[in-house]
């Protein structure tokens, strides 16, 4: 099975040296599978031709706005859309999790209560679900196929599943400590509060549920369900 990954976003220059590209982050992530994969960068102005492309399609985190007025957001939306529409399984993070919910007639915005940075616990159906977070947007209105998995008290619409078709997280589960603790040092400073990115800093020892939903992801593309 091919995984379409669509790259909104890179990896900080000065963290390069150490980690990898967004992109790449999620061919590790779901390293195991039978998968094979091909990046596009969106961001960038790289497309693919259409939804079938790929059999699988996964939009990655960004450090843009959904909503902001940038040339790669319409035509990754009309993307989305026709994705959707060709019924392929779609998965999205972060940014991703925010342009599906836009393209599909939600609505993103910044939170009113701030950031979110560092490891956040969930509650996915009562059970507590631990993932790292980066994000001050977040969704706001679903769309009206969204059904809403997991929250917290700062963020209402943590993970989202819209039928067999799609499944999105707001948190990074291919996020690392160790790339928690380069983003507070080289996105976060100047923009992230100082007091949340020392606790990001404080919790990076938190064990996070990772390998959780890599398993998820992974399912969701072979089998269109949840475990």
């Amino acid at each position: 099975m091919q995984i379409g990954i669509l790259q909104t976003g890179h990896t900080p220059e000065a963290m390069l040296p150490d980690h990898h590209d967004y992109g790449q982050l999620f061919v590790d992530l779901l390293d195991g599978a039978d998968f094979t994969f091909r990046i596009w960068s969106v961001v960038d102005g790289d497309f693919p031709d259409g939804p079938d492309a790929a059999d699988g399609w996964l939009i990655t985190g960004s450090r843009h706005g959904a909503y902001e007025d940038l040339p790669f957001i319409p035509p990754l939306e009309e993307l989305i859309r026709a994705i959707y529409a060709a019924d392929k399984p779609l998965v999205g993070i972060c940014f991703g999790h925010q342009i599906i919910a836009q393209a599909l007639g939600g609505r993103v915005e910044k939170f009113a209560g701030g950031w979110n940075v560092g490891a956040k616990e969930y509650d996915w159906d009562g059970k507590p679900v631990t993932l790292n977070a980066w994000h001050q947007d977040q969704v706001t209105r679903l769309p009206a196929d969204a059904e809403v998995l997991a929250s917290n008290s700062t963020c209402a619409y943590a993970i989202l599943r819209y039928g067999n078709r799609a499944f999105t997280v707001q948190a990074h589960p291919e996020f690392r400590a160790s790339f928690v603790e380069g983003l507070a040092r080289t996105r976060g400073p100047g923009v992230v509060p100082d007091p949340l990115l020392q606790d990001a800093i404080a919790r990076l020892g938190t064990p996070t549920d990772n390998t959780l939903l890599a398993t998820q992801i992974r399912h969701f593309f072979t089998e269109r369900e949840l475990l």
